[in-house]
């Protein structure tokens, strides 16, 4: 036995095989990596190129979102305008109403503190409430009385408005041979104080009838219309009936 016997089983090759079988594996896990690398970095870009989307997308609703904001701001803005002039203009319609109320009561108050001012120069210094004492002598008492007298006598003779109407009357007939010449003769025989009659004319009804419209003026203190209608009604011979067509204060 040689002094190389003991030592016959040593793989003296082994580095080889280990760094050839290291090789093997490597090469087979890059292989095997290559693909899944490529997807990693197919999934990458997508994720960037969907965040770049969002991105605009989220810009873009953030403009259009601010845009129609703005347009609703001045949409308000120009509607409260128009109610703030609206008001203003009521407030200032108001405010010339209450002027003008104002002015009117001044003048109303202005009226009423006159009035006893213009009687009293109606009563051209009559003293109504001259002394009643007893010792009053009969010259003052004489010159009150015809002071009163005088008042009196002055206030009779102011002009009091007379109250008149204007009627026109509706005289019809029996039938188309009454002589209206005469039945209008036989109206205007009706005479008393605040009477006074007027223009007269004669409208067709039908079959060749006519009535008689006549007008009169009547004091309404003196006159009444029911005792005049009742009047020309008594006139049986000429007069159906009687109608007032018109009535009106003078």
């Amino acid at each position: 036995m040689t002094k190389y016997e003991h030592v016959q089983d040593i793989w003296l090759t082994k580095k080889i095989y280990e760094d050839a079988e290291n090789a093997h594996y490597e090469g087979l896990a890059k292989a095997a990596l290559t693909p899944l690398a490529g997807e990693v970095a197919k999934a990458r870009q997508k994720l960037i190129e969907s965040r770049d989307t969002f991105t605009t997308a989220v810009a873009s609703i953030d403009t259009g979102a601010i845009k129609f904001m703005e347009k609703k701001v001045v949409e308000f803005e120009k509607s409260m305008n128009d109610v703030l002039s609206h008001l203003k203009s009521l407030d200032d319609r108001i405010s010339s109403i209450e002027r003008h109320i104002h002015q009117s009561k001044s003048i109303h108050e202005i009226d009423i503190a006159a009035a006893p001012q213009q009687e009293e120069e109606e009563d051209d210094g009559v003293d109504l409430f001259a002394s009643d004492s007893e010792e009053e002598s009969e010259a003052v008492a004489k010159v009150r009385e015809e002071r009163l007298a005088a008042y009196a006598a002055k206030k009779s003779n102011k002009p009091q408005l007379i109250a008149k109407s204007n009627v026109i009357l509706d005289i019809k007939p029996w039938d188309d041979e009454t002589d209206m010449t005469k039945m209008e003769e036989h109206v205007r025989k009706i005479k008393c104080d605040g009477l006074l009659w007027g223009a007269a004319k004669l409208v067709p009804l039908a079959y060749g009838i006519h009535k008689l419209q006549i007008s009169c003026v009547v004091e309404d203190e003196k006159v009444s219309i029911d005792w005049l209608t009742e009047k020309l009604q008594e006139i049986e011979d000429y007069i159906q009936s009687v109608d007032i067509a018109a009535f009106n204060k003078i």
